[in-house]
């Protein structure tokens, strides 16, 4: 068992984000010294009853814990132990996490016997590497394989001669760049906000108001950056000033169709190309734009993945409502509950306890909107379009409910630092099921 659940932690990292949040330095040491633990424990029972729930703690907080720094990554290692350690272990039971769905892929433990019979076990058994094995869906696969192929032509790209045009009728990096420029500056050269004339205009400025003005001098800021950077290296371009090492960079990004390192500083979280970033921007700008409007109303779903920062909203959502009901702020927490409506179009009016979001998907697993619960993926479908999310606050006593899984929130697939919230999705599974299955829910799909 402690055997099967290193070669799991160990290999799982190859599964990138979906695997973990982070890298983890895990090795053979750590193997070694949970065994000469678990031998100790072994000699001091005497052939008493296991002590499963001590080991659990030695292994899943100390010994492999030691690495782990995000708590996302400690409840999957935590998942991981509570499946293996256990007293069926002894006697054969089924080593893949959940894999009761899966036709002809199965890995039983062995029945005590000897070191031999162990590896011809393994051998005869084990047949090939399988997501299955770490309770992952076989999607993962794919879209892991992708990104290492995506990977590979990025560089292939990168490592292309770019001094000048490579054959006829090729444009040079300088004539996409310049053409990219011309077209960014005809696109974004006279879209700004006028942050303060909106708050004059309005008569008491609420918690939601203050987010959405927060994101507009974000936007005011971006495409300020924009415009400069351009215009520099327009300049640049007509000889007018001496190419610089930023203003190269930023014609080598146009011509890759990357997003410009100084605008992804000032912008939010992405790993989009160059050209879904533009779009994704201008409908952002749009969304701000378009509440405006009516400054002093929510609007009846908010686009939350079209937020910079999403927090400062859903934290809005709990002010509102620790002040209309006069409760304690620190006590209450944002609680989900998902509607069978999957368009704006099909929302009559905002929301009476809370608001409506939309823009976020899941990954890992699908929605069943009928049912309204968490389903397995569909064969070959990455990301599952969520429908519109009824987000109120609730106390924390209210949000702990039974059959629910607590699905972490990204702004993108890196995951990680990416995290904002957690949403509550309904579950007749175990949720360790969707934790081992690293399901997520992510706002910005590349």
């Amino acid at each position: 068992g402690l055997c099967h659940f290193h070669s799991i932690i160990m290999e799982r990292k190859q599964f990138g984000p979906m695997g973990y949040n982070m890298k983890y330095p895990f090795s053979i040491g750590d193997l070694r010294d949970s065994a000469t633990c678990l031998q100790n424990y072994m000699d001091n029972i005497g052939g008493g009853k296991i002590p499963w729930q001590d080991l659990k703690y030695i292994f899943g907080e100390i010994m492999y814990g030691g690495h782990i720094v995000n708590d996302f990554d400690r409840l999957l290692a935590t998942e991981y132990l509570n499946f293996f350690m256990k007293d069926e272990l002894l006697d054969e039971t089924e080593m893949y996490p959940f894999a009761e769905d899966e036709k002809g892929v199965s890995f039983m433990s062995p029945a005590p016997t000897s070191f031999e019979k162990y590896i011809e076990h393994i051998d005869k058994n084990m047949a090939g590497d399988t997501p299955i094995a770490f309770g992952l869906h076989p999607n993962a696969e794919i879209d892991f394989r992708t990104q290492q192929s995506n990977t590979m032509f990025n560089t292939l790209i990168e490592l292309q001669p770019k001094g000048s045009s490579s054959g006829e009728g090729t444009a040079s990096p300088q004539q996409v760049a310049e053409s990219t420029a011309n077209e960014l500056l005809d696109k974004f050269g006279e879209k700004s906000f006028d942050v303060e004339d909106l708050i004059r205009s309005l008569d008491e400025m609420g918690p939601y108001q203050n987010v959405f003005i927060q994101e507009m001098d974000i936007m005011n800021v971006l495409l300020a950056e924009i415009r400069r950077s351009i215009k520099e290296l327009q300049l640049g371009f007509a000889g007018e000033l001496t190419m610089s090492e930023a203003m190269e960079d930023l014609m080598m990004a146009l011509y890759l169709d990357r997003v410009p390192t100084s605008w992804a500083k000032r912008a939010w979280p992405s790993m989009k190309a160059l050209g879904s970033w533009v779009k994704n921007f201008s409908d952002r700008i749009l969304q701000l734009e378009e509440w405006m409007n009516n400054p002093s109303e929510i609007p009846k779903v908010t686009w939350l993945s079209g937020l910079v920062n999403p927090t400062s909203f859903l934290t809005a959502i709990c002010q509102v409502t620790a002040q209309k009901n006069q409760w304690e702020l620190d006590k209450l927490v944002t609680f989900t509950r998902v509607t069978k409506m999957m368009t704006v179009d099909e929302v009559d009016g905002p929301s009476r306890d809370g608001a409506y979001i939309i823009g976020l998907s899941l990954q890992g697993a699908s929605w069943d909107v009928n049912g309204a619960q968490i389903e397995k993926s569909k064969p070959k479908e990455m990301f599952c379009p969520m429908p519109v999310i009824n987000v109120k606050a609730v106390t924390k006593e209210k949000a702990n409910v039974g059959g629910i899984y607590h699905c972490p929130t990204y702004m993108t697939e890196q995951r990680g630092p990416t995290w904002y919230f957690n949403a509550q999705l309904k579950t007749t599974s175990p949720p360790a099921r969707w934790t081992l299955a690293g399901v997520a829910l992510i706002g910005d799909v590349a």
